[in-house]
């Protein structure tokens, strides 16, 4: 009977061991698993970023030849003003000259008048009585052959000084004529080549505002591409930080299931050691002592951690990260995607970690403001937990902690309106696209 009893033990112990090691293998290969996807996932975030990094490269060329193309265009606007105002100035030189031989034909007419006066003047001279004399009655009336010699001379030296009235009359006209189309053409050319001018100009102020809208356009886009950059950055050192959270994660749950392991080899070596000793006294009295031992360290085992002025820690595997009402679920708000919770409340409100595990970040972002990652290993399931905006933080990347621990207290730093913790729970590593987010109402007590 003894025999009997002790061969069921030595099963039963067995069979607890073998699944204590396959519970281990199984965890271990998860976590390796988990740790694998996020070695793969930032080979993809530094190709990511390479890629940013050319990106950013074109659009800074693209940007260099386009501002010495605007610089170009520019110089040949300032260029074409210039040359602008100087016909402006040529134009008003010419309506000047305009102007002044407007004064020389006044003087010319008035000359041309003055002549018509002098000629009406001789003529009247040769007048009789009212009436015109030719100059064959002038040469005809002479009463000597010297008399009429004079008078030819004198009919001749008349003709002659009116001829060359007429020919100066003549030729001062010829010359204003020429005058005056002279400096039309020549204002006509101005006013021309003004008008091209100002036209190669207004072209130019058009290309000009293309190209500067075209460089707005590679201006925002390189400011995308940078922040792109720096968000693909911000998750390299977080899936860095969290690979390094992870592999500490593995050797936690092994050195735990190690010792647990040994603790129960040890329980199961001092259970048989007892079961022998009992089994020769009396078996009714080595189950109660078996029974006994078992509720001693079932008692020795449980506990609860009570964090000041903190929600108290709840059973389960979460347990509330901070006092506050939820401001905030999880779900499209303002055309985003918000993978988390917001819990508010004013004052000076504790943050806590939401279960055991490694700090993966503690660390400042610009959405994020002072932020906390930790990366968590429930029954061989990787989780991760994001308590953002904080006022201050108070763990290290690297440090572990258990469920319940203050970590900071809730803020208002970040991108943030208000005080309050937003907090995210993920089913797996943390990724930016957020992708293993979880809705955290569906496994913390609120």
């Amino acid at each position: 009977m003894l025999k009997k009893k002790l061969l069921v033990l030595n099963t039963t112990i067995a069979l607890g061991l073998s699944s204590v090691f396959a519970t281990t293998g199984a965890s271990a290969e998860t976590l390796q698993e988990k740790k694998q996807a996020i070695e793969n996932k930032q080979a993809d975030v530094k190709a990511g970023i390479h890629n940013a990094e050319q990106e950013l490269k074109s659009l800074q060329t693209k940007q260099e030849t386009l501002e010495a193309q605007i610089t170009r265009i520019a110089n040949a606007i300032n260029d074409s003003a210039e040359k602008i105002l100087e016909k402006k100035n040529q134009i008003k030189e010419t309506q000047e000259q305009i102007k002044k031989l407007e004064e020389e034909i006044a003087i010319l007419k008035e000359r041309i008048q003055k002549r018509n006066e002098l000629l009406k003047e001789r003529a009247v001279s040769f007048q009789e009585s009212g009436g015109d004399v030719s100059y064959l009655e002038v040469l005809l009336g002479s009463s000597s052959f010297s008399d009429f010699v004079g008078r030819m001379g004198a009919v001749s030296a008349i003709v002659e000084a009116d001829q060359e009235l007429l020919k100066q009359h003549e030729q001062d006209k010829k010359e204003l004529e020429a005058k005056q189309a002279a400096v039309e053409k020549k204002l006509s050319d101005l006013q021309n080549m003004l008008s091209e001018l100002e036209a190669m100009r207004a072209k130019l102020t058009a290309q000009k505002k293309q190209q500067d809208a075209f460089l707005h356009k590679l201006e925002a886009k390189e400011e995308h591409t940078h922040n792109r950059k720096m968000s693909l950055q911000e998750e390299e050192e977080n899936l860095a930080a969290q690979e390094l959270a992870v592999q500490k994660a593995i050797a936690l749950e092994q050195k735990q299931l190690a010792e647990e392991a040994a603790r129960k080899r040890a329980a199961d070596q001092a259970a048989r050691q007892r079961a022998a000793a009992e089994a020769k006294a009396s078996a009714n009295k080595s189950t109660t002592s078996n029974n006994k031992s078992d509720s001693s360290r079932t008692a020795s085992s449980q506990g609860s951690s009570e964090v000041s002025n903190a929600p108290a820690v709840s059973s389960g595997s979460f347990t509330r990260p901070s006092a506050g009402r939820v401001t905030s679920q999880m779900g499209s708000r303002w055309n985003k995607f918000h993978a988390g919770i917001d819990i508010a409340q004013g004052g000076t409100v504790p943050v806590v970690a939401a279960a055991s595990g490694v700090v993966m970040r503690s660390y400042t972002s610009s959405t994020y403001g002072n932020c906390v990652m930790i990366s968590h290993s429930i029954n061989g399931q990787l989780y991760t937990t994001v308590y953002a905006h904080l006022r201050s933080k108070n763990v290290s990347q690297g440090q572990t902690v258990s469920k319940g621990q203050q970590i900071g207290y809730m803020g208002n730093t970040g991108r943030s309106f208000g005080q309050h913790l937003h907090f995210e729970l993920h089913k797996g590593p943390w990724t930016v696209s957020k992708t293993n987010a979880v809705n955290p109402l569906d496994y913390i007590p609120m």
